[in-house]
């Protein structure tokens, strides 16, 4: 039996195919020739293993020398960048032009059968305007035309591309239900649709070997429960700050594990997607999460459970 495709259920339900990886690949990985063909190598090995995959996109240099160019003033807070209306303007058009197109043609090369998408194509990236962030020595700063995405973004385009074995590359750029657009952060996003589809791990791939200690050696494992702990102590600063909460909200969100690699190495970049754990990479796993992560754990799986069985009976 085939069942119908739901926006709500994760492609491992259903017995046309097996759980998907979701990989994140940060931007500063795409705009120096050396790295991209790596990258684009790896994900091509990645594609002929037969294992489903989403990859989600930043583009944060290139998006930096645009507002340069433009006179715009670059702002952030702790990774997060602060997004009013012209930055918005930006972002967009890098994201979704120059970045998406190029990154989509180098893996058209490699005979990748590669899609360009933004969060806003299908609802896959339906998102809600996010709340001022509280930093961690306590301020309250608002982040202006930036989302966070919503439970209802719906799944089903994601869905139907992976069943006919197409790769969606999808940038990070939120639509609210007004048709408004905002700035996502592609961590975030990355952990959201990883969740949402049930993926079996989430790869998050930069130019740091891994999260790192204070002694600047790559940390091999840690906890979700402590990843609260590193941001506090000041272990985890600017940048990986928001990386590490995305990927707490991944792990509570059901997601198995969560890898962050140096997608400098080509090598190590394809193990992260093949199961491994590379010297140059840590993995984070859900244990240690707070009674009240684990509960929305739980809740993800059942409603995931209950979801599949109406759309069979249907």
């Amino acid at each position: 039996m085939v069942l119908p495709l739901c926006p709500q259920c994760p492609l491992w339900w259903t017995p046309l195919i097996t759980a998907p990886l979701v990989l994140k690949i940060g931007g500063e990985l795409l705009d120096a020739p050396g790295w991209l063909e790596g990258v684009v190598a790896a994900i091509a090995a990645m594609a002929a293993s037969g294992v489903p995959l989403v990859v989600v996109h930043g583009g944060g240099r290139e998006i930096d020398a645009a507002l340069r160019t433009a006179g715009i003033e670059k702002r952030q807070v702790e990774g997060l960048r602060i997004t009013d209306e012209r930055t918005l303007d930006v972002v967009v058009s890098v994201l979704a032009g120059t970045v998406n197109t190029r990154f989509v043609a180098a893996l058209a090369a490699a005979d990748v059968p590669a899609v360009g998408l933004t969060g806003v194509d299908g609802g896959c990236g339906l998102s809600e305007a996010a709340p001022p962030h509280r930093t961690v020595d306590g301020r309250s700063v608002d982040l202006g035309r930036v989302g966070v995405p919503s439970e209802q973004a719906d799944m089903r385009l994601l869905t139907a591309l992976l069943r006919d074995r197409f790769l969606p590359v999808v940038a990070s750029i939120g639509v609210g239900g007004d048709g408004r657009l905002f700035n996502v952060n592609a961590d975030a996003f990355a952990g959201h649709l990883a969740a949402r589809l049930g993926a079996r791990r989430l790869v998050i791939a930069g130019t740091t070997p891994g999260v790192l200690g204070e002694d600047g050696a790559t940390v091999a494992v840690i906890d979700g429960g402590a990843i609260g702990r590193l941001v506090a102590g000041g272990t985890a600063t600017a940048g990986m700050i928001a990386k590490l909460h995305s990927c707490e909200r991944a792990l509570a969100g059901g997601v198995e594990d969560v890898v962050i690699v140096d997608g400098r190495d080509r090598v190590a970049l394809e193990a992260a997607g093949a199961g491994a754990v590379p010297s140059t990479a840590t993995r984070l796993t859900g244990a240690g999460l707070t009674a009240s992560a684990r509960l929305r754990r739980s809740a993800e799986a059942a409603r995931r459970r209950k979801t599949c069985a109406t759309t069979a009976a249907e």
